[in-house]
């Protein structure tokens, strides 16, 4: 009797004690690993504007890691956090430090116009004025290199509506897109 019992529940118990199992642990705050480490930069020129717009998607369980071990603090939330500015400021730091960019052989000033939070993204937000026409952008970002030796960066560059895409595996840190 144990033994039909024992057939019958075990491919129901098995699955649902796992289930329960996990569930307890990541309510508990152990994490589970994701399996990759992707950071998506987009840089579009914006020719009646002259500028360049760039856009940094960040998964934001990572960034918020490396920018607590960055800045020595046991946690950072840039979901909720206690002062905005000053994440915000973070944030925006990181970024123009892990990432270059050259127009037509030019070194660009970053500006930093904030970030918001999407789904499991923070996305970063840049701009670059007076720039009336680009024929080649190079990028070097080393965006969460710090954090893991798995990280991929993804670049996408748009001029003039054309689209051209690379994609930069952990310790590769640079391309160059000709328009």
């Amino acid at each position: 009797m144990v033994r039909t019992l024992y057939k019958w529940l075990a491919p129901i118990a098995i699955p649902v004690l796992l289930f329960l199992v996990f569930s307890f642990f990541t309510k508990r705050g152990v994490e589970t690993a994701h399996p990759f480490f992707v950071c998506v930069v987009e840089i579009n020129h914006n020719a009646s504007d002259k500028t360049l717009e760039i856009t940094c998607k960040i998964f934001i369980d990572d960034f918020q890691k490396t920018l607590g071990k960055l800045s020595n603090k046991v946690s950072v939330d840039l979901i909720n956090p206690k002062d905005k500015a000053s994440v915000s400021a973070m944030a925006g730091e990181y970024v123009k430090n892990h990432l270059s960019i050259k127009a037509d052989g030019k070194q660009v000033n970053l500006q930093y116009l904030g970030y918001e939070i999407s789904e499991e993204a923070a996305w970063s937000y840049f701009q670059v004025d007076n720039i009336p026409s680009v024929k080649k952008i190079d990028v070097v970002t080393s965006l969460l290199h710090d954090y893991s030796d798995k990280q991929i960066n993804i670049i996408h560059v748009i001029v003039g509506g054309e689209r051209k895409s690379t994609k930069l595996d952990y310790p590769n840190t640079g391309a160059s897109f000709s328009f």
